[in-house]
């Protein structure tokens, strides 16, 4: 990390044009080299000999990434899974993971099978609920707890301080996908997590153009230096103009969080009034279980994503989202754009999410067009 007193702001604005560049630039260059010169006594003193564990191009976002996460250095990966599944890779067969219920359903199915064929015994529990996370960790003491949170779809939150500290007393690394809550709201390392972790496909980049994912570490041991080297061996890495793309994306990330943050809650609040909104989740609500762990561990705003269940079951959900005018029918978050889905029939039937749920990402349209979209498709399907 660079010592300065820049704000986030800054250095996203910045977008690495603070780092010294050769020539002067203000945009880093885009590398596209696959390999690099030996020097003449057959040394490589750059330190890089081959794109598959590394490239120039990845260093401006990597670094910009550990300083707005207080880490001591970060990666980038070819995806979210990618740098997420690259964290179960490093345990050995026969270590014990815990990981939440709610979670990103893909990372779920992921541990299920081949993190079960590896050897892994991973068990899921609520880990909002500290009493369940203590018995589990009692009936076999975990090497890793993975934590979600805000957990996608359900946003649930998760006390990552709390948990850093049953971690910490029974010897496990903690590791958090802060996808949804983003360097800006969150910041799990000075929480006491060794590994955050954020599928930068989503509000890092922005801009649904690139698909990259990024680690994170508080401290430069051995496992960290572990996760490097599969990142390496197995090539697991973004192609660099996804890299610049990233950075460029980045620039603008603190406008775009604040813009979905507020429409997010102002959303979130009309629609808790409407008589066919049976439930509104999202941890800017008093009424929300998890607000008052959110308001502790997040700042600035709560996050653009939130989830509603509706009156009349998966048929009226499904005929809610087909109606709307400016939400987008599609999968993913974290764009500029608004995205609308019904989840259940995405993760399928050993979901947690309920057949009645809608999952909204907000972006930044105006907020009262995008209310007024949800307003008129809910009306309609319920005529």
């Amino acid at each position: 990390m660079t010592d300065h007193p820049f704000s986030s702001q800054s250095l996203l604005a910045q977008g690495g044009s603070h780092l010294e560049h050769e020539y002067g630039v203000i945009i880093p260059p885009v590398y596209t080299s696959t390999t690099y010169l030996r020097d003449s006594d057959n040394q490589y003193r750059s330190g890089r000999v081959y794109s598959r564990a590394d490239n120039p191009t990845y260093r401006p976002a990597e670094i910009l990434l550990a300083e707005l996460e207080n880490a001591v250095d970060a990666r980038l990966f070819a995806s979210g899974m990618a740098a997420a599944t690259t964290v179960f890779q490093a345990l050995k067969p026969g270590d014990s993971v815990i990981a939440p219920k709610v979670m990103y359903w893909a990372l779920r199915k992921w541990l299920q099978t081949f993190g079960v064929d590896s050897g892994l015994n991973v068990r899921f529990v609520d880990t909002t609920n500290l009493d369940e996370l203590r018995l589990a960790i009692d009936e076999k003491a975990p090497t890793l707890i993975w934590l979600e949170t805000p957990g996608n779809p359900l946003w649930t939150v998760t006390d990552i301080a709390a948990v850093a500290d049953l971690a910490k007393d029974c010897g496990a690394l903690l590791a958090v996908d802060s996808t949804v809550a983003t360097p800006l709201l969150t910041k799990p390392l000075n929480l006491g997590a060794d590994i955050v972790m954020h599928s930068a496909t989503k509000y890092l980049n922005g801009h649904s153009d690139v698909i990259s994912g990024v680690l994170a570490a508080r401290e430069d041991n051995a496992f960290w230096q572990r996760l490097v080297a599969i990142r390496a061996q197995s090539g697991a890495v973004p192609g660099p103009t996804d890299a610049a793309q990233l950075l460029r994306g980045m620039r603008t990330l603190f406008l775009r969080v604040r813009e979905s943050c507020q429409s997010a809650l102002y959303i979130a609040g009309q629609l808790e009034q409407h008589p066919h909104v049976i439930e509104v989740l999202y941890p800017g609500l008093k009424s929300f279980s998890g607000h008052d762990v959110a308001q502790k561990q997040m700042s600035s705003g709560f996050g653009g994503m939130l989830s509603i269940r509706l009156a009349g079951g998966e048929k009226a959900a499904i005929a809610v989202a087909a109606k709307t005018q400016l939400w987008c029918r599609a999968t993913s978050l974290g764009g500029v754009e608004s995205l609308i889905e019904h989840r259940a029939s995405i993760e399928g039937s050993d979901s947690p999410v309920p057949l009645d749920l809608l999952r909204l990402s907000v972006g930044i349209e105006k907020a009262d067009d995008l209310l007024a979209d949800l307003q008129q498709s809910i009306d309609s399907a319920h005529a």
